[in-house]
């Protein structure tokens, strides 16, 4: 980690399999925490759909299994308002370095 407020690197040269699967994790924390602060509750929010993209040399092809750091959290916070659509692609480059980048779309139910 070059930067203390993010995890850098491409996987496969400059982080592992496992270091990458969690900053995936540690990214749905932050989705998470974020949707929080908007609805005030967690009770409040169903995750629909996340798109991860992963930061990695051009012969990864683990880019899902990454990402299953963040959709197994969102389900074991949630239960079944975690589970979600899902896709993953891998970047040749991602902003600051960053190892994983996440996008989700979160409906409020109540």
């Amino acid at each position: 980690m070059s930067d203390s407020s993010f995890l850098t690197g491409k996987v496969g040269l400059d982080c592992s399999f496992d270091e990458a699967r969690e900053a995936a994790r540690l990214c749905g924390k932050h989705l998470l925490s974020v949707a929080r602060s908007v609805t005030g509750s967690l009770d409040d929010i169903e995750f629909m759909k996340v798109f991860g993209m992963v930061n990695a040399v051009p012969d990864f092809r683990d880019h899902a299994r990454v990402m299953e750091g963040c959709s197994q959290l969102l389900v074991e916070v949630l239960g079944d308002r975690g589970r979600h659509a899902r896709s993953a692609v891998g970047m040749g480059s991602l902003p600051a370095n960053v190892r994983v980048e996440i996008e989700a779309v979160i409906a409020i139910v109540n």
